[in-house]
């Protein structure tokens, strides 16, 4: 079991942040055949890009530095915050210094695939750092990056439900909806998901949470570079696999409103704006406006300013249209 002793502090400097270069590893690790399987459609997709570019770049030696249950790599670097991009964790990939970097192959790379002749004399290599950055900035353009705004606005909405559950229930219910092997107590947050790790002060420090559509069930960073950061699974996955959700199908629904507004109803089981359903739908922004207008006059949507964005959530009538199609 992993353990984090909360303070006061710690809570007040807790944030939300995204983070593609480590939803990037998580893929990358499930096509390895390291990490949970990827659903079948994705891994028929994916699966021969990704070994052609075993062949072509330097990604295994990649591969052979990804910890999935964290630590220092620089391979996965921590973000900054909810506008991460690629380009920026490129950036801080690229500017590990060598030495580092060394330091890391040394201590992390030391499995099966590290003693490979290829991958060891990539990470001994004076250019180690630009080949994996390089290896690494292919994968993501051919594997993640024409799929990435669908994925993003899943994490995205994911983010502005938990702030809400944070502002409606506290924090304590709101980490424990993170995974069901995570649980509040005495102070601190127990996840028993972990094999025996010990227990982790934040310090005042406060803990990083990372929303994910590639992580298994839960994963964890304890070390620095990091924050102590826990990366959870983000609402809304299951959808994207095709996996069985846990509300119902909505075909009576969509036998009442038609299917694209049966789609955005059921999607709206936390508050979203109309870019955000149309990335997580994969739906032209503007169809989405218009079926949001049409739901919001029939008393089934409202809408309210959250900052710079618009938010849509159900009425109570939407709610037991959703909860009763099933």
């Amino acid at each position: 079991m992993l353990r984090f002793e909360v303070a006061v502090e710690d809570l007040l400097r807790s944030r939300f942040a995204l983070s593609p270069v480590m939803d990037l590893c998580f893929l990358l690790a499930a096509l390895a055949g390291q990490d949970r399987p990827l659903p079948r459609a994705w891994a028929t997709r994916l699966l021969p890009a990704f070994e052609r570019l075993r062949r072509e770049t330097e990604l295994n030696a990649a591969l052979a530095l990804y910890s999935p249950r964290g630590g220092p790599n620089f391979v996965a670097p921590p973000p900054r915050g909810l506008n991460q991009t690629w380009a920026d964790d490129l950036a801080m990939i690229r500017a590990t210094p060598l030495e580092a970097a060394r330091h890391e192959c040394a201590t992390t790379a030391t499995g099966p695939s590290a003693r490979d002749p290829r991958v060891r004399a990539v990470l001994d290599a004076p250019d180690a750092v630009s080949r994996i950055a390089e290896a690494m900035d292919r994968a993501w353009h051919e594997l993640l990056a024409p799929d990435w705004p669908q994925l993003r606005a899943i994490c995205e909405r994911d983010v502005v439900h938990r702030v809400g559950v944070i502002g409606e229930h506290g924090w304590a219910t709101t980490i424990e909806s993170l995974h069901p092997s995570i649980a509040w107590q005495a102070g601190g947050i127990d996840i028993g998901h972990f094999p025996p790790v010990g227990t982790v002060r934040l310090a005042g420090d406060g803990l990083l949470l990372i929303p994910s559509v590639f992580v298994g069930n839960i994963a964890a960073h304890t070390e620095d570079p990091w924050p102590r950061t826990l990366i959870y699974r983000a609402r809304g996955t299951a959808a994207l696999w095709g996996e069985q959700e846990t509300v119902p199908r909505p075909d009576a629904l969509t036998a009442l409103v038609g299917r694209s507004r049966a789609r955005l109803l059921s999607a709206l089981d936390a508050p979203a704006s109309t870019s955000h359903l149309a990335r997580s739908l994969a739906m032209a922004p503007g169809a989405v406006g218009d079926h949001l207008a049409i739901l919001r006059s029939a008393g089934l949507l409202v809408r309210a300013r959250s900052g710079r964005s618009v938010l849509y959530r159900r009425t109570p009538l939407g709610e037991a249209l959703v909860a009763g199609s099933g």
